[in-house]
């Protein structure tokens, strides 16, 4: 997990920042904006299936991010098989990822 702690020159930690000037305001509510939401904040994770035995699952990272997956599947039950994607599948290029996912357009894609 990233670490909340500001060193003394800082007000607010930087993500908190990015999260309140984000435009979209489903995207300003999900990302935490204090230390206490950082606390109870969960990712969103999405997934779209390219082929019957391929998935892309993209999840938002508590530091006002996100980051996209890819890796063959079984094709059995997507909805069972995103976890195994996220977990060992391939980082995208961050150009491949935004054109799959352009939901997340004013969101850092993370590094």
């Amino acid at each position: 997990m990233t670490n909340l702690n500001l060193d003394s020159s800082q007000k607010e930690h930087p993500s908190f920042t990015r999260a309140k000037a984000l435009g979209d305001p489903a995207l300003r509510q999900h990302f935490p904006k204090t230390v206490e939401e950082a606390g109870k904040w969960e990712a969103h994770i999405r997934y779209l299936a390219l082929d019957s035995t391929v998935l892309v699952v993209a999840t938002t990272r508590i530091e006002c991010a996100w980051s996209a997956y890819c890796d063959s599947v079984s094709g059995e039950n997507h909805r069972n098989e995103w976890q195994r994607v996220l977990s060992h599948g391939s980082k995208l290029d961050e150009k491949v990822a935004r054109a799959l996912f352009p939901a997340f357009a004013d969101v850092d894609y993370a590094s």
